[in-house]
């Protein structure tokens, strides 16, 4: 995915009526598979504790932290929310919800839906197939071809940041945003 796209508001986005709002989609970061834990249990493997901090700084580069966040209750998508806002210098409040676990678009849609007005970037961290599509779903349209390596594949450590203008969060539709930014973040085995 294209580091090179910028993840700002875009003139394209400035057609509708309302204050320009960001959701930030983020899928967790490589799991491990670790025999009999259940699947809502499974930690992150030594990759994921490495790219999740890789995803906290390309947010942070890309100016694009959130107001509040959105995490599935699941221990990888946990851990990658608390490794990659370690990152940052003021971490936004959290909402740990268990809809977003193994959610689809219309379950996903609905939580983002109940975001309060005031929040103006919203983060999903969650998992697929449901955020691959859900991009897919509220994209309308991309910035420098964003869509392509989306359509193709969503990663872990994958993120994508969609934009439009509109009064609530309610007003959340497939089709209304654009697809300003998309990134895989990776650690190094070094810790760097």
């Amino acid at each position: 995915m294209s580091r090179d796209v910028s993840p700002g508001m875009s003139p394209e986005v400035s057609a509708s009526a309302g204050p320009p709002r960001r959701l930030v989609v983020l899928r967790h970061a490589k799991s491990a598979w670790p025999q009999s834990v259940p699947d809502h249990e499974r930690p992150l493997a030594p990759r994921g504790l490495r790219d999740a901090p890789a995803v906290g700084r390309a947010l942070a580069d890309a100016d694009c932290l959130p107001d509040l966040a959105l995490c599935s209750t699941a221990v990888r998508a946990r851990r990658t929310w608390e490794l990659a806002s370690a990152e940052w210098d003021t971490p936004p409040p959290v909402r740990y919800d268990p809809r977003v676990y193994a959610a689809d678009v219309p379950e996903l849609l609905a939580v983002a839906r109940e975001t309060p007005a005031e929040v103006r970037t919203l983060l999903l961290v969650g998992h697929n197939p449901g955020l691959q599509e859900l991009v897919l779903d509220l994209a309308g349209d991309s910035l420098d071809d964003a869509l392509e390596p989306v359509r193709v594949k969503f990663p872990t450590s994958a993120v994508a940041v969609l934009a439009w203008h509109a009064p609530a969060w309610a007003d959340l539709a497939p089709g209304a945003a654009l697809l300003t930014w998309t990134a895989v973040p990776r650690g190094r085995k070094d810790g760097g």
